[in-house]
């Protein structure tokens, strides 16, 4: 793929002013390309999985959002508008890499092959959750493909992805790179400093990715910090910024193929803000309307759609057919319907298993504990008949 240039916010070398306001963008809102010499050598087969990894995000989360206001799971965090920034990021990443999720990159794990039983069995919490039904729903992970537990406390998360890094570094282990995302109320967070210093001074190969969505639940960008941009905030630390549309997949995708390339080299750390919108509701539990203007959020879900404008721009290649994606669609909409069928008929987790992974072998204590609950009564579920 045919390098663009990627202006760097700043590596504080003094050109950071000059540089905050840019976005590095490939594809405008319109699916037109913004660099043809950079797009010319796309490859077919990775613009059509990046389309179809962000079109089966869009539709996983709008049944399980159903399924949630039906009664049907406890919780659900969509990622509905976001899709560009976790698909192409997902993409820039490799088999030996580590990803270290926030709420909304659930669409990475599918992605890299985290199975689709998997995550929807970690939402229902039953027998065949990873977990044991010990999480909340939306905390998915994958051993198999380096994709680990996210945590709900905010940035909680970056240092352990810094520190993964750093563990690379001091066992040699070239080539490998770890993920560490981010939403923009995280970077207002300790943890969030912490994690860039050591980044910094340690030159750790990570690739530190913000999805500045602009909104920390009901908290406005502009409110949450006084930077001119999120990128900026890594300058301070000797950490080179880049800032993409997080609405253009191939946009985001070449910029953290960059970042990534560069980690693997030994040449350091990268924090990367992808500019996007959040234009679902934070989660499951809240209600937008009653803090911002949705008016604007029309505009983010309209014209700005991410996978709308890929469409565009497939089309114009003649890379998909009109109509395509909505036969793509029903096609992965079945899937989901499948998979949610079979994890809705999981049981749920052995009661035995609720002493397992406390210690290496349960305690005595802990087995008395058990066998007491064992031998309980239990009143039936209010939704059982």
């Amino acid at each position: 793929m045919a390098r663009a240039s990627i202006d760097s916010v700043g590596d504080g070398d003094g050109d950071d002013e000059a540089l905050v306001g840019r976005v590095f963008q490939l594809v405008r809102e319109d699916g037109t390309a913004v660099d043809e010499a950079a797009l010319a050598d796309v490859p077919r087969d990775l613009a059509r999985r990046l389309f179809e990894g962000m079109v089966r995000i869009r539709v996983t989360d709008a049944r399980m959002m159903a399924l949630q206001r039906q009664g049907r799971s406890g919780f659900y965090g969509e990622a509905m508008g976001q899709e560009a920034a976790v698909v192409g990021s997902a993409a820039a990443s490799e088999p030996q890499d580590w990803i270290v999720p926030a709420l909304r990159e659930a669409g990475v794990g599918l992605f890299r092959g985290m199975t689709l039983d998997s995550y929807l069995a970690q939402i229902f919490g039953n027998a065949a959750d990873p977990s044991k039904g010990r999480q909340l729903p939306c905390h998915p992970c994958d051993r198999a493909h380096h994709y680990v537990v996210m945590s709900s406390c905010v940035s909680t998360q970056i240092p352990h992805a810094v520190g993964i890094a750093m563990a690379m570094k001091i066992a040699g282990d070239r080539g490998k790179v770890c993920f560490g995302f981010m939403g923009d109320g995280g970077t207002s967070e300790p943890d969030f400093h912490v994690a860039l210093e050591f980044a910094g001074t340690s030159q750790a190969p990570c690739v530190l990715i913000c999805q500045n969505n602009q909104w920390a639940i009901s908290t406005p960008g502009h409110v949450q910090t006084a930077a001119a941009s999120i990128a900026l905030k890594g300058v301070g630390y000797g950490i080179e910024a880049i800032r993409a549309d997080g609405n253009d997949v191939l946009a985001v995708y070449h910029a953290v193929k960059y970042a990534a390339d560069k980690a693997r080299r030994g040449d350091g750390p990268s924090f990367v803000e992808l500019v996007t919108y959040r234009v679902s509701a934070h989660s499951s539990s809240d209600d937008p309307s009653r803090y911002r203007d949705e008016s604007v959020t029309e505009i983010w879900r309209g014209t700005r759609d991410p996978i709308r404008r890929l469409e565009t721009y497939l089309i114009g290649r003649g890379w998909l057919a009109a109509g395509e994606r909505d036969a793509m669609a029903q096609a992965l909409e079945a899937e989901v319907r499948d998979a949610i069928a079979r994890q809705e008929a999981t049981p749920p987790p052995a009661l035995e298993t609720l002493i397992d992974d406390v210690y290496e072998q349960p305690t005595w204590l802990l087995r008395e504990q058990l066998a007491g609950l064992v031998a309980a009564p239990r009143a039936r579920a209010p939704h059982q008949h």
